[in-house]
């Protein structure tokens, strides 16, 4: 399955990511499911680094559901 991608505000506190640590503000979510190996980044809206987001990795017994998990990771992280 492709790349997908959403536009986030994040949350009070900001979100925690494995090189820079906590980045806040508009973000960009992206993930990519590959075998059922979910890889989830973020970077800033408009920016060209991209940072893993901590601990969000996962493997799915469907690659089907890699929408659907977007979906819930986007939701979770657009709390302006």
């Amino acid at each position: 399955m492709p790349e997908l991608r959403t536009t986030v505000t994040a949350p009070p506190g900001g979100v925690l990511t494995d090189e820079v640590g906590v980045i806040t503000g508009d973000l960009e979510l992206a993930t990519t499911c590959e075998d059922g190996a979910v890889r989830v980044a973020v970077r800033y809206a408009g920016a060209n680094e991209w940072y893993r987001l901590s601990a969000a990795d996962c493997a799915l017994h469907d690659p089907r559901d890699h929408e659907p998990l977007h979906d819930a990771l986007a939701a979770v992280l657009d709390r302006p």
